[in-house]
């Protein structure tokens, strides 16, 4: 069993750069004006800007000096998880024959095979650097990226003893506390079963524990009566375990804050039109609690009721408020959303699965929890801004549908730095979408100067087109039919070299092959694209179990989460819940009621869509990091 997904790797890589307190920082070679410039964005998490500092003063240098310079910056750029421009930069530089300048490419090299998941050949690079003697800079990211080597290899337990033999060089507190910080945060994006598995066989009950804890955190997601039951457990077992700093710091509920809703309602569409979706998300929410009720003693009573039959869902709705329900979820259809909403209150709360119309007057108790096209619109603008790019064209189709994603996108982008150079509109059954094509990327204004040009000479030239040089990408709203087509024809019309984003609509799951998509990047829901450990086999299981429903698997994310949700509201105090990281996005809840989502991102790659890392984890990443000064914080001193 291996780590295989990509932005796992990346959030690993990640932290053993940063738990190596950062070469940069402390290989003495910082002595410019300019490299302590590098060193301060570094040591702000500004890798993009540290990496460009970094080549910019190695195009102005030659030889070796030239060599270090470009070695920082790889550094940089694996920081900031971007493995091509590492990749590209590190071919420039041949291998160094020995000192420091060997070490820095060895530990670059490393890291970057790690990027790519090959833990052989990182292993290999890294082996003969262990029997030399190194300085503390050195040793320490050294040390992490072996015990990172060895967390992908599917051997925690031998990543963890590594920890463990280095902890006990230590004789520094602060130091120690931050190398536990870094283990748990590897720890917590290794496969469940495989921790089970390295505890079961663990002599060293130090080693046993930190795999226990992780993997009760991994199954779980750290929230919920499994969470609380767990550490609870754990605790007896581990009484002096020094973990238990760790628990102090991660939120673990209380008895008192885990009071569940008796029984829940369901209101789906169970029948007729939609009634696939309906019993999809019904599928997803059952499955979330038979995962659940394992630590609950007095199980909770769900039951779905058919808005699709005779008096539809306000009729379904009183119906479950007499048989006693505590918390109703759905309705799915906007429409339905809206017979719910015109009410001046809701007796019992409701999770629907739809958003009412901006603008609406929503009654108290009404909580709206959508898979909006506008968010993942939205995604594309701040992922496009994350990656540096500030000007967009956009495709995005004649309807409703098409309106609502592009001025989503349009909106986010411009709030922020970016420019909408242009967009246009196709016809979604069409074939041929050369005219929109032509027109977005400046190609007719091409051929009417190149016609003018050979009018006045008289004579023919050779020509190509060339298209508009501003756009940085093309924001494509399409589903995967559409999608290759367009794809493809951009390419056609000199065009595809750029950057494509889109959201989830492009990966339509039809059995298809979408080779011809190769290259776009897209945001979805982790359960389809990156599912974390504790729903990791949900999706093949539910793919065995309901083969027809392997194109709804969005929606088995969508109940699985509104699960989580209700749990959440229904312990809400002051009428606000903590993010929950979920199947379906990471959720959050605005004022207004609405639950809102920060996606996973992915990009098709011979015609497979594999994970991206995104701005997000890293951040997440640096936040459990706050407290520690990442300039000390070094496993060796």
């Amino acid at each position: 069993m291996k780590i295989g997904c990509r932005n796992r790797i990346t959030v690993l890589l990640t932290f053993a750069a940063v738990a190596s307190g950062c070469a940069t920082s402390n290989l003495g070679y910082l002595t410019g004006q300019n490299e302590a410039r590098a060193e301060v964005l570094a040591t702000g998490n500004q890798f993009y800007d540290a990496a460009g500092v970094y080549i910019g003063l190695a195009t102005q240098v030659t030889g070796p000096e030239r060599d270090r310079l470009t070695l920082l910056a790889v550094e940089q750029w694996l920081l900031a998880g971007d493995g091509r421009r590492a990749r590209n930069a590190l071919s420039q530089v041949e291998r160094p024959s020995n000192g420091e300048l060997l070490w820095l490419w060895m530990a670059d090299a490393a890291a970057l095979l790690l990027w790519e998941g090959n833990h052989s050949g990182a292993l290999l690079l890294l082996d003969p650097l262990t029997k030399e003697t190194l300085p503390d800079s050195h040793r320490a990211r050294v040390d992490a990226l072996l015990a990172d080597s060895w967390f992908q290899k599917g051997e925690p337990l031998r990543a963890v003893h590594l920890y463990l033999r280095r902890e006990s060089r230590l004789n520094d507190l602060d130091t120690i506390s931050s190398g536990h910080i870094r283990l748990w945060a590897q720890l917590r994006v290794v496969d469940v079963q495989m921790l089970r598995e390295a505890a079961e066989i663990a002599d060293d009950p130090i080693a046993r524990g930190w795999l226990a804890l992780a993997a009760i955190a991994n199954s779980t997601g750290q929230r919920g009566i499994g969470w609380r039951n767990g550490v609870a457990r754990w605790q007896v077992a581990n009484r002096n375990h020094p973990a238990r700093n760790i628990l102090s710091d991660l939120s673990v509920p209380e008895d008192s804050l885990l009071n569940y809703p008796r029984q829940i309602a369901l209101l789906l569409p169970l029948s007729g039109d939609n009634g696939a979706a309906g019993n999809a998300i019904k599928n997803g929410f059952l499955g979330a609690y038979f995962a659940a009720v394992g630590g609950i003693e007095n199980r909770q009573i769900i039951r779905a009721y058919d808005v699709n039959v005779e008096g539809g869902v306000q009729s379904a709705y009183a119906l479950g408020m007499e048989e006693g329900a505590d918390f109703f979820v759905g309705p799915l259809l906007r429409q339905n959303v809206a017979k719910l909403g015109s009410k001046e209150a809701l007796p019992v709360p409701v999770l629907s699965l739809n958003y009412l119309a901006d603008g609406w007057m929503v009654p108290p108790g009404l909580y709206q929890f959508s898979l909006s096209p506008e968010d993942e619109a939205a995604a594309v603008a701040t992922r496009a801004l994350d990656d540096h790019k500030f000007h967009a064209v956009a495709l995005v189709p004649a309807n409703e549908w098409g309106r609502r994603v592009q001025t989503a996108f349009a909106t986010q982008f411009e709030k922020v730095d970016g420019t909408v150079l242009d967009y246009s509109n196709y016809e979604p059954l069409a074939q041929d979408f050369s005219f929109e094509i032509e027109a977005l990327m400046g190609l007719s204004d091409s051929v009417e100067r190149y016609q003018r040009l050979r009018t006045n000479i008289g004579r023919p030239l050779q020509f190509d087109p060339r298209r508009r040089q501003d756009i940085d990408f093309v924001f494509l709203a399409a589903d995967s039919k559409v999608g290759r087509l367009i794809k493809s024809q951009l390419k056609f019309h000199y065009s595809g070299a750029l950057p494509v984003y889109s959201t989830s609509f492009i990966f339509s799951m039809d059995g298809k092959s979408d080779s011809d998509l190769n290259g776009v990047m897209f945001a979805d829901a982790p359960w389809v694209v990156a599912p974390p450990p504790w729903i990791a086999d949900f999706p093949k299981a539910y793919g065995e179990y309901w083969p027809a429903e392997r194109r709804l698997a969005r929606l088995h994310a969508m109940g699985y989460d509104a699960y989580h949700i209700v749990g959440a509201l229904f312990n809400a105090r002051d009428g606000n819940i903590d993010e929950i990281p979920g199947a379906t996005g990471h959720l959050f809840m605005h004022t207004d009621g609405r639950i809102h989502r920060r996606l996973a991102w992915a990009q098709f790659e011979r015609g497979t869509p594999t994970p991206l890392p995104t701005k997000y984890e890293r951040q997440r990443i640096f936040e459990e990091l706050r407290p520690v000064n990442l300039k000390e914080a070094q496993f060796d001193r």
